[in-house]
């Protein structure tokens, strides 16, 4: 840490961004995960299902990758 005790330079102010969009991202995962399976799209839902499937992965890839 470069910054003086009780005091946060602009990048502990990064840090603490970079892991707060990490955690917001990752509470909106699993808020889709819960709510997706739950919404009925009809003669869609097996697309609908897979397509999320595959987005929701991706961006779980990338949070995963974002502070690296």
């Amino acid at each position: 840490m470069s910054s003086p005790r009780f005091n946060i330079d602009a990048i502990g102010w990064k840090k603490i961004g970079k892991g707060a969009l990490i955690a917001a991202g990752a509470a909106v995962i699993t808020y889709l995960l819960e709510a997706i399976p739950s919404v009925n799209f009809g003669t869609y839902t097996p697309v609908i299902m897979g397509i999320a499937g595959i987005v929701l992965n991706a961006a779980r890839k990338w949070l995963s990758n974002f502070g690296k």
